[in-house]
């Protein structure tokens, strides 16, 4: 499969601007209208939500979101028979650059084998583009990323498409993300996927999320 031939766009065209690729420095914007936008099932990071957070956004029909207690979960697998080595997996799967694992959003229930995951940082960070870029160089072994601006419920933020690489599974397959910067910190939205189809079959969620975004 020719990946980084097919790279051309997880969130559409819609509030983007061109952004510098990393490869060769020149703008790469998708097509306008090249993303359906899925259908809304609910809203998630308002008070009383699945996920309190930051920001609020709209969530797929079907999907179903859960909140990720970072603090927990560490300190439940450092507990465990593998003790400091579970917690410090643990704490590695829930810790990214400079965010760490908030809400996760599961497209099972939709019929999709992937997540939305919405990360979160203490404030201080005031370069979405920074955020992002050190949220992608931690997760390894990704290329031709691609970076573009946009603005959503008035908030300004920075988009990445990529490719990720799985040493393990010797498997490329697209990714992409979004980040914001809040008064309460960065929040990056992740979307991944078993591979490159159910990646591509998500995205429609994806833009829900990015286009109906909005500060808490």
């Amino acid at each position: 499969m020719l990946l980084a031939a097919a790279l051309s766009g997880c969130g559409g065209a819609a509030g983007n601007s061109g952004g510098p690729s990393k490869a060769d420095g020149t703008a790469h914007p998708s097509a306008p209208g090249a993303v359906r936008v899925a259908a809304r099932g609910g809203t998630v990071g308002a008070t009383g939500s699945a996920c309190e957070l930051p920001v609020r956004f709209d969530v797929a029909a079907h999907w179903k979101p859960k909140s990720i207690d970072a603090g927990a979960a560490a300190s439940k697998a450092a507990d465990g028979p593998d003790g400091g080595l579970g917690g410090a997996v643990a704490d590695a799967l829930l810790h990214q650059g400079p965010v760490t694992a908030a809400c996760e959003i599961d497209a099972k229930p939709a019929g999709d084998i992937g997540f939305l995951r919405v990360w979160t940082g203490r404030p201080g960070h005031t370069d979405a583009r920074g955020v992002l870029r050190a949220f992608v160089a931690a997760e390894d072994n990704v290329s031709e990323e691609r970076y573009r601006t946009f603005t959503s419920g008035g908030l300004s933020g920075v988009e990445v498409e990529y490719l990720y690489t799985s040493k393990v599974l010797d498997e490329t397959k697209k990714e992409c993300a979004f980040a914001v910067v809040t008064p309460h910190g960065p929040v990056v939205v992740h979307l991944g996927g078993l591979d490159t189809e159910e990646h591509e079959a998500m995205l429609p969620a994806y833009e829900l999320a990015k286009r109906t975004l909005r500060l808490n």
